[in-house]
């Protein structure tokens, strides 16, 4: 199961960062007994391809087999992704043979629901699931990109949050989660990115903190050996 040392409080409930090799982009909500991902974008590479930049086709392949290790390393009975699940709305019909075989095993071993994000917002439900735009989960917004001004808990992706840190004097970028909070006790959580092929934003980017208000506090939740770390990225002025 995963460490409790990788748990941390959300909006009087718990969360679990979910340690990896590659590192830890998926989350575990134990109350739910639900998986959450954020950004696979399967077919990147096949998308590229299609315009000339030619990129090795096996990021689907990997990307699924992620969320498999993740699955089995929670117990997780339910997976909701935050959409861009697939590069653009025709990934799922580029699908290599084995990775299509992969992704429908997955869906069909757990209860699989699908948020649609702006990669991806005409993606057919053929590789199984259930296709919504967003979901309220006991009390919780589950949707693509933040919403400015929303004041219910919510989690979502699309930003591909990184946060800078430095260990034994190596300046290391690694995949984090941002989680905002306000004097009330509420809060929202921008996962990171968890396909194999995506990049990232600075955790601290405006574009970022501007989406989490309103807030008190913004900080970058990253695990450090067997820790998880907590990197303060915005204060309300005082």
């Amino acid at each position: 199961m995963v460490p409790v040392s990788f748990a941390f409080p959300f909006c009087d409930d718990e969360f679990v960062l979910v340690p990896q090799q590659g590192g830890a982009r998926a989350m575990f909500w134990p109350r739910e007994n639900a998986l959450l991902v954020a950004d696979l974008h399967l077919e990147k590479a096949s998308f590229y391809a299609r315009h000339g930049q030619m990129l090795p086709p096996y990021d689907s392949r990997e990307t699924l087999e992620r969320v498999a290790d993740a699955i089995r390393i929670t117990g997780a009975r339910r997976l909701y992704t935050l959409g861009d699940n697939f590069h653009d709305s025709d990934g799922s019909q580029r699908l290599e043979e084995h990775a299509a075989g992969m992704l429908s095993a997955l869906t069909r071993a757990v209860d699989w629901v699908w948020i649609t994000g702006n990669h991806d917002p005409a993606m057919e439900t053929k590789s199984g699931g259930t296709v919504v735009e967003e979901l309220e989960v006991g009390g919780t917004v589950l949707r693509h990109i933040a919403k400015p001004g929303e004041t219910r808990p919510e989690l979502s992706g699309h930003f591909h949050p990184k946060v800078q840190v430095e260990i034994r004097k190596r300046r290391i970028r690694r995949a984090c989660a941002v989680v905002s909070s306000r004097k009330d006790g509420a809060g929202r959580m921008i996962l990171p990115a968890f396909g194999a092929l995506t990049g990232g934003m600075n955790a601290a980017d405006p574009a970022i903190l501007k989406a989490l208000q309103p807030a008190s506090a913004v900080d970058a939740l990253v695990p450090a050996g067997k820790k998880l770390a907590r990197f303060p990225l915005w204060r309300e002025a005082a």
